[in-house]
C-alpha cells in the first residue's frame, strides 16, 4: 500500500494539492472570508489551508441561506442551521472554531411547535389552532364584533401584565359569529407566554364520555387535564345532550376544582339565564332546578360576559 507521502508525490497527489491551492485562493477572495480576516487579522493563509473545509462550508452555507429555498428544502447539512466561525490565537497555533446556529426560520418553526404543544384540543378542528392570527386580522374580520374583540384583547394584555386571572370570559352570541375563533386566538396568544390551554367542543365531548365508562384511566386522565390546564375553554356549551353524570360529576368536578384557581372560558349561543335552564333539565331526571343553579354558581360568578355580534361567517371564504 502506498504511503501518504508517496501518494502526494505522484501525479494524483500533485493534482490534489493544486486543486486545494486553487480552492484556497478562491475562498480567500470571497467577501465573507475577506470580512472574517478583517475581524481576525491573525488569520493567515497557512491556518486557512489547514481549515479549508470549515471555510468552504461557512461560505457555502451562507450563500445557501442568502438564497433560502425554504426550511423544508434546506440544502445545509443540518436543516435550519448555518455555521459561524471564530478565530483563537492559541499558544502553538491559530485555531478556527465552527459552531452551528439556528436560522430565523428554524427558530420560528420551533417556537410555533412549542406554542402548539401547550394547547390541547378535544373535538375541535385543528385548523383553528394551527397558526396564530394578527390583531389586524382579528379586528378586520367583522366590524360588528369589534367590541368583543377588544374585550378579548384586553383580557390577554391583563394576563400578560398581571398573570392568570380568577375570572374567565363567557362569549355569547348567534351561530357563526366567531366565538370559537376568538377563543383559539386567546389560547394561542397566551401559549406564546408559556401558559397551557385546552379547548373542548361540548356536543362531541358529551357523547364520547359515554365510551369512557369502559376506560376509567382515560376518563380520569382527561378530567385531570381539564382541571389542571392554565386556560380552559368549553366551546358551544349548552348544545350538548345533557345527562346528570356529565353535569354533576364531570362538569361539576372540573369547575369546582378550578374556582379561584384558574380561569375557565365558555362560548355559547345561550345567555346565562338560558344556560341555567339547560342545566336544570335532563332527559333522564326531568326538572332539577336546584342542580342547575348549583352548577351555574360555578360559572356565573367566575366569568365576565362578552356579547359577540356580527354576521354568520360559516361557509364564507
Amino acid at each position: 500500500m502506498e504511503s501518504l507521502g508517496e501518494l502526494l508525490r505522484g501525479m494524483q497527489g500533485r493534482q490534489l494539492l493544486k486543486q486545494a491551492d486553487e480552492k484556497l485562493q478562491q475562498v480567500a477572495k470571497d467577501p465573507l472570508i475577506v470580512k472574517l480576516r478583517q475581524k481576525y487579522p491573525e488569520l493567515d493563509l497557512q491556518t486557512m489551508k489547514l481549515n479549508l473545509n470549515k471555510l468552504h462550508q461557512y461560505v457555502t452555507e451562507y450563500n445557501n441561506c442568502s438564497n433560502c429555498p425554504g426550511l423544508d428544502r434546506c440544502p445545509n447539512d443540518f436543516e435550519g442551521h448555518y455555521s459561524i466561525l471564530t478565530v483563537e490565537a492559541a499558544e502553538d497555533r491559530i485555531r478556527i472554531h465552527d459552531q452551528k446556529v439556528a436560522c430565523k426560520k428554524f427558530i420560528a418553526r420551533s417556537t410555533q411547535e412549542a406554542v402548539r404543544s401547550r394547547i390541547r384540543s378535544f373535538y375541535v378542528d385543528e385548523r383553528a389552532l394551527s397558526e396564530g392570527y394578527s390583531s389586524l386580522e382579528i379586528l378586520g374580520k367583522d366590524p360588528d364584533r369589534e367590541e368583543a374583540v377588544g374585550q378579548v384583547m384586553d383580557y390577554i394584555f391583563q394576563v400578560r401584565e398581571n398573570g392568570l386571572q380568577p375570572k374567565g370570559l363567557y362569549l355569547a352570541g348567534a351561530f357563526g359569529t366567531g366565538k370559537t375563533f376568538l377563543m383559539c386566538y386567546l389560547l394561542y396568544e397566551l401559549a406564546k407566554d408559556g401558559y397551557t390551554g385546552a379547548i373542548v367542543y361540548m356536543p362531541d365531548f358529551a357523547e364520547d364520555l359515554k365510551s369512557m365508562f369502559q376506560e376509567p384511566l382515560k376518563l380520569k386522565e382527561t378530567i385531570d387535564v381539564l382541571k389542571e390546564t392554565d386556560l380552559l375553554v368549553f366551546d358551544d356549551i349548552g348544545a350538548e345532550n345533557l345527562n346528570p353524570w356529565l353535569r354533576d360529576h364531570v362538569m361539576g368536578a372540573i369547575l369546582n376544582y378550578r374556582m379561584n384557581r384558574k380561569p375557565t372560558f365558555f362560548t355559547s349561543n345561550l345567555d346565562l339565564t338560558s344556560l341555567e335552564k339547560h342545566f336544570s333539565f335532563t332527559s333522564k331526571d326531568g326538572d332539577e332546578e336546584y342542580k342547575g343553579q348549583r352548577i351555574m354558581d360555578r360559572i356565573r360568578h367566575f366569568v365576565d360576559v362578552v356579547m359577540v355580534n356580527g354576521t354568520n361567517k360559516r361557509g364564507l371564504q
